[in-house]
């Protein structure tokens, strides 16, 4: 089945409200204006069948018009593309982030693993945008980034199966899924998390429907490199759909065997990783355990981030930026 052509690129602007103003961008994320069909992107994905080709409708006419009298995209004016969402479900599908975080644990892979997916609910009450601080109490926690790609989905019925689970995937964003790796451990041993350990997620500016991806989607996949940095430094810069068990369909159909899924629910297919080495990582905990495993002593391990670190994490498709950029200090309290 194939999904509607209709290449959108949607922000949010900061307006003073909860849920800001949803914004059009252009092709090349330089001019944005606000979009004529819905106030909120939430409003779009309650009717998002009726009211996404108005939108594309008005996308087209300012291509016309050369985007003429559109004000310069601003990524610091924007809050999370879907600034709180009714649902923030995060699978596992990177099967070398697994091996080295189970490794980290010092448990075994669920036997499931390759066969279910492995899902966990987050909080999805608060979203930061791309250029909030990371805010947390104590660096003794042990703050980590996961560089993550995720959909945002349309109302999606119970028992979808997973050629119809594509059809309700809306928008694909890109994300930092902060962990503090301190807490985990413990909430874990409870046989009852994450909570605390998992504090508020941070989203690139831009949201991008399956169609504006072109090419880079194919079989409910994102197809790119993200390339993260810490303080200016590369760090990593995984490919997206290299090493999976699971693609986004079948993870959503998976997710609504036995409910329904509300339009707005974002899911997500967990830290990206990649075998090869000149890969690097897309979170921290990862580049310690490799190190650990080539014989690294304790004090010579990565650190977590600290006080005035800044992370940045970026999906290019040659030099176009896809999403716009997250670009984040870290901010610890009392410091």
């Amino acid at each position: 089945m194939t999904l509607p052509n209709l290449p959108l690129r949607l922000a949010t602007r900061k307006n003073g409200a909860r849920d800001g103003q949803l914004m059009l961008v252009d092709a090349a994320g330089q001019r944005w204006t606000a979009a004529q069909a819905a106030p909120t992107l939430q409003a779009l994905l309650d009717d998002f069948d009726a009211l996404a080709p108005r939108l594309l409708a008005q996308s087209e006419a300012l291509d016309a018009a050369g985007w003429a009298g559109a004000p310069a995209f601003e990524a610091a004016a924007c809050m999370a593309p879907l600034p709180r969402a009714y649902q923030w479900a995060d699978a596992s599908v990177y099967r070398n982030h697994a091996r080295l975080i189970y490794q980290w644990r010092k448990e075994p892979i669920p036997p499931r693993y390759e066969t279910e997916p492995l899902v966990y609910q987050g909080g999805s009450d608060v979203m930061l945008g791309a250029q909030d601080d990371i805010e947390a109490v104590d660096e003794a926690h042990q703050i980590d980034l996961e560089a993550e790609v995720a959909v945002i989905t349309k109302d999606v019925p119970m028992g979808v199966s997973v050629e119809q689970a594509e059809q309700c995937i809306a928008l694909v964003v890109l994300l930092n899924d902060v962990s503090l790796r301190g807490l985990i451990p413990d909430e874990l041993s409870k046989g009852f998390g994450f909570y605390q350990s998992k504090p508020a997620t941070s989203f690139a500016p831009i949201a991008l429907t399956p169609a504006a991806l072109g090419a880079l989607w194919k079989d409910s996949m994102p197809n790119f490199r993200v390339h993260i940095s810490i303080n200016g430094v590369a760090f990593g810069q995984p490919h997206s759909n290299v090493e999976t068990i699971f693609n986004f369909s079948q993870v959503i159909a998976h997710l609504a065997r036995t409910r329904a899924l509300g339009a707005g629910s974002i899911i997500g297919l967990g830290t990206i990783s990649n075998e090869d080495p000149a890969a690097g990582s897309a979170c921290i905990t990862e580049a310690r355990v490799r190190q650990i495993l080539d014989g690294a002593p304790e004090q010579d391990l990565r650190p977590y981030l600290r006080h005035g670190d800044r992370v940045r994490i970026e999906a290019l498709d040659g030099r176009q930026s896809l999403f716009g950029a997250i670009d984040q200090a870290v901010k610890v309290r009392g410091r």
